[in-house]
């Protein structure tokens, strides 16, 4: 509790931060039971294997969660509402509103809320590279990694270069990042292929950057940003 604090007003926090610690818990209990229910009933192949515990994720749906209403909102809940709606605005549910601080939390909204590429897409885009490495720092989770690449590679704008780089090092850095690289499957690796060659070929970058920033200084950021994108290969094991 920190000084000066109310007693009182600390429990909600530590209350909120047990829930969530108890539902990690949950679902890391309920993925290592889903592998082995898999490899006890001698699943033929990884795409099985995948989609059972994938699958361990899932929660029967609650009442509220069958009659929640869903309404337009805005990717960032602190905008004012008479700011016109960015261009990735889109129609979410009601739930989420607040983006997920940990990966309980995550998991729910990925699984339950976010239905297309795009909106799967923007969603990560608005959590950025930060807070996914602070969500996923333990583990990014059992076939996250290869839905996230797959997202990216079939999504990618020009202009987001820059963020998507940067969740890229966030999520390298996780632990148990090289496992996670070496379960992705063929497809998966197919598309984490397809979104560095995006990210090599000057579409990945916003048209009139040049106009934007003085030469020099344009080129010393796309010489880092090349380095980076040759690092992130090495490490997600592009060739």
């Amino acid at each position: 509790m920190e000084p000066g604090m109310d007693p009182a007003g600390a429990f909600p926090v530590l209350e909120r931060e047990l829930r969530a610690a108890l539902a990690e818990d949950e679902r890391r209990q309920r993925e290592g039971e889903a592998k082995l229910r898999a490899l006890r009933q001698g699943v033929p192949d990884y795409d099985q294997f995948r989609e059972i515990v994938l699958a361990s994720h899932l929660k029967p749906l609650e009442k509220k969660d069958r009659l929640g209403q869903r309404r337009n909102v805005l990717w960032n809940p602190c905008a004012a509402p008479a700011q016109t709606a960015p261009a990735h605005a889109v129609d979410i549910p009601q739930e989420l509103i607040q983006l997920p601080s940990t990966a309980a939390e995550f998991h729910r909204d990925w699984r339950r809320c976010l239905k297309s590429g795009t909106e799967k897409y923007q969603f990560l885009l608005e959590l950025g590279g930060e807070a996914l490495g602070r969500i996923f720092q333990a583990d990014v989770g059992f076939g996250l990694l290869g839905e996230f690449l797959t997202v990216l590679a079939e999504n990618i704008h020009a202009g987001d270069r820059a963020a998507i780089l940067q969740i890229l090092q966030s999520l390298a850095g996780t632990a148990r990042f090289g496992l996670n690289v070496a379960l992705l499957s063929q497809a998966e690796k197919e598309s984490s292929q397809d979104l560095f060659r995006k990210l090599q070929s000057r579409d990945g970058q916003a048209a009139g950057q040049e106009e934007a920033h003085p030469m020099e200084t344009h080129l010393e950021k796309e010489t880092e940003e090349e380095r980076t994108v040759v690092e992130l290969m090495k490490c997600y094991q592009v060739s």
